[in-house]
């Protein structure tokens, strides 16, 4: 009979939650549908958003603050396997052996108790704190369901109590209903209403606190962290002191390619062939020979031992009177007429041509100024210059294409004619003291290892 009578009340208590939900269900669509009223609380409805924004915050809070402890472990697991590395590498007759053991311990005991007390001061904080929010937003959502529930206890009171035929022992059953009703509902939304703005407020607190402890925890962590790699500093410096003539050498990446001066010269030799005449200016008609103060004969195919006759060379310093420039540029343009016309007569009389003679010109210079408007910092620096590195170690060139660089020699790096020449980790570049002393590029610039330079402009 007892479980009978425990069916019965179990059957009782559905049948009267299923009749609950329906009359919520019918009371919803009503309001929905503008066909009866809706209790309205702007300042819970406030609390409620609070709630939900203050659920939301926790909740990310403490799924970073875990992505944060494992970070931290994984940190640990790293910085144990480089220790124990260290200890491996570390030679039973070097002297320090037995510290580095102790600091390689302290380490790992330091990040486990860094680690411990995370979980214990933060994570476990965090925990307690979302702890409360399942149990209020529980609350609130039965809230819901009792101000529906009083509202259609309202509404059923006042239908009975405005019909034409009136059953006043209905109306008195509605009526006791309706206080039930909103007893009940008044009861939880009193203590919601008390409960949720502290709520709220109590977030500033739980911040401050919980983050306090994280920093408190790092800056102790890493005050002891920073002990212990001062004494592994001093541990190695007495190794490096031991055994210091066998310093780690700092080496070029080595070059692949074929070396780059060795290919231009081959390119030049190669080209050196009659069709080159074709770049010589013919001379005038008259016979008369090339006189402009603003031409300078160079011979690409010759050495440059051979380029300049004596008394024809242009004064290659800026600095030298405008005079000097024009009387050696007259006399390198009679030369250059000179051998033009010897060309001529020597392809008349069937002889092999010479070898081609080019004439560029260049901007005449006053009293050391290139006229023109030409840029000061072409005369400063080599053309295409890129930026300034600075040797950081001696590097001695193992071909004739490298520079030789002393520890504090400064470079200027220029670009590769052809970027394909360019070997991974090369640059291409000239002494500065080089450039100020001879501005001739093609006789100082060569290639350098980066990684023994460090850039300073």
């Amino acid at each position: 009979m007892a479980e009978l009578g425990s069916k019965g009340v179990t059957a009782g208590k559905i049948a009267s939650n299923v009749q609950k939900k329906l009359t919520r269900a019918q009371e919803k669509v009503l309001q929905k549908l503008g066909k009866a009223d809706e209790t309205k609380d702007e300042q819970f409805e406030q609390c409620v958003q609070n709630f939900n924004k203050q659920l939301s915050e926790g909740t990310r809070l403490q799924k970073d603050l875990r992505t944060y402890l494992a970070s931290v472990k994984a940190m640990h697991e790293a910085s144990k396997k480089l220790t124990e590395c260290l200890q491996e590498v570390y030679e039973p007759d070097w002297p320090g052996r037995d510290d580095t053991n102790k600091i390689a311990e302290n380490n790992d005991l330091l990040w486990t108790d860094f680690h411990q007390k995370l979980v214990d001061q933060a994570l476990l904080t965090m925990d307690t704190y979302l702890g409360q929010f399942p149990d209020i937003k529980s609350r609130i959502a039965k809230r819901g369901r009792k101000l529906v529930d009083y509202d259609s206890a309202r509404h059923h009171f006042e239908a009975l109590q405005t019909a034409k035929k009136k059953d006043e022992t209905k109306i008195a059953k509605a009526e006791e209903e309706l206080v039930k009703a909103q007893k009940v509902f008044e009861e939880m939304n009193v203590d919601l209403q008390e409960e949720l703005p502290s709520l709220w407020n109590s977030r500033v607190g739980f911040y401050v606190n919980t983050f306090q402890s994280i920093a408190g925890l790092e800056e102790n962590f890493h005050k002891e962290m920073s002990k212990l790699n001062q004494n592994l500093h001093d541990v190695l410096l007495g190794l490096d002191k031991q055994y210091s003539g066998n310093a780690f050498p700092v080496k070029a990446q080595p070059r692949k390619k074929t070396k780059l001066f060795a290919r231009l010269r081959k390119k030049m030799s190669s080209d050196s062939t009659p069709a080159k005449a074709n770049k010589s200016p013919s001379p005038p008609p008259d016979g008369s020979p090339i006189t402009s103060p603003e031409t300078k004969t160079v011979n690409h195919e010759l050495e440059p031992s051979t380029l300049e006759a004596p008394g024809a060379s242009i004064p290659k310093s800026p600095s030298q009177p405008a005079e000097a420039a024009r009387a050696g540029a007259e006399a390198a343009g009679s030369e250059a007429a000179a051998g033009a016309e010897a060309s001529k007569t020597e392809a008349d009389s069937g002889s092999s041509p010479l070898p081609a003679v080019v004439v560029e010109t260049f901007p005449a210079t006053v009293n050391g100024t290139v006229e023109g408007g030409a840029s000061s910092e072409r005369a400063d620096m080599p053309p295409g210059f890129l930026f300034k590195v600075q040797a950081m170690h001696d590097y001695t060139a193992t071909d004739s294409d490298e520079l030789q660089l002393k520890a504090g020699d400064v470079v200027l790096v220029i670009p590769f004619e052809n970027p394909e020449e360019q070997d991974e980790g090369w640059l291409m570049g000239v002494k500065e003291s080089d450039w100020i002393q001879r501005k001739e590029l093609d006789q100082c610039r060569g290639v350098f290892p980066e990684n023994f330079t460090e850039r300073v402009q």
